[in-house]
């Protein structure tokens, strides 16, 4: 599920590219949406991006490629979009205006689902396997699904009991880019062990106002934290600590070929 703007952004795409032949400029692109700066762009063609909706050709100017388009056609055929402020909070800035999407703010690197893990992790079970289990798989990282219906798929994956220890886990695949560096490729599995606390420099799954989690490389910066990608593309974020809870530490990653 995409935000608004992030429709409107992937429709204008997609319309210059099949009239045109080739991509939007920035201006264009900033022009269409009505935004005052193209960093605003820069976000939203990176949650696009990060999403498996668009891709940028490297190296290229004016290189995009709409990989997809969003299903349409939802309940009584009504699109449904994410709401432009569900992850913003309701502080407001110093002139009183409400802040600007997430995606259109700086470091804004959007690898989520939305939920809290926060709660006890139920599903886990033996595997048919020696020395394996199967943990609860809650879904591609960037999949934009509630965490509540993720849980009713009953999706589980088998974990060699090597990569895990004590207490709960659970499976997160991972869409996107934004960890490669740090040898995690789109597609994926992580297994995450629930905690709620993390040393300098573990990749956590973060759960930001309660709202949005995040898989990113936690370091504390006074009262607050930045939460870094492992991509040089992306920025780091740096979030209040009171906004920010730790949901579980990466533990193990699986990957198929």
């Amino acid at each position: 599920m995409l935000t608004r703007k992030q429709h409107e952004l992937l429709g204008f795409i997609d319309r210059h590219l099949k009239e045109t032949g080739f991509s939007p400029s920035f201006d264009e692109m900033k022009d269409a949406l009505n935004l005052k700066s193209k960093s605003g762009i820069h976000r939203l063609i990176s949650a696009l991006e990060e999403r498996g909706f668009l891709s940028r050709r490297h190296h290229r100017a004016r290189a995009l490629e709409v990989l997809r388009l969003p299903e349409t056609g939802g309940r009584d055929g009504i699109t449904v979009f994410l709401p432009e402020q569900d992850l913003t909070g309701l502080a407001l800035d110093a002139g009183g205006a409400v802040p600007a999407p997430l995606e259109e703010q700086p470091g804004f690197a959007p690898n989520v689902i939305k939920g809290d893990f926060s709660q006890r992790l139920p599903g886990v079970r033996a595997a048919p396997g020696v020395g394996a289990v199967q943990l609860p798989l809650y879904g591609r990282i960037a999949a934009g699904l509630p965490i509540e219906a993720l849980r009713d798929t009953g999706m589980h994956v088998e974990v060699p009991l090597a990569l895990i220890g004590s207490g709960e886990h659970y499976a997160l695949e991972v869409a996107g880019d934004s960890m490669i560096e740090a040898g995690i490729l789109d597609g994926d599995t992580v297994i995450i062990r629930r905690s709620d606390s993390a040393d300098n420099g573990q990749i956590v799954v973060a759960l930001i106002d309660d709202a949005e989690v995040t898989l990113k490389r936690l370091r504390q910066r006074g009262n607050a934290v930045a939460l870094e990608p492992a991509n040089a593309r992306y920025e780091t974020r740096i979030i209040p600590s009171d906004r920010v809870r730790v949901q579980g530490r990466l533990v193990g990653l699986l990957r198929r070929y």
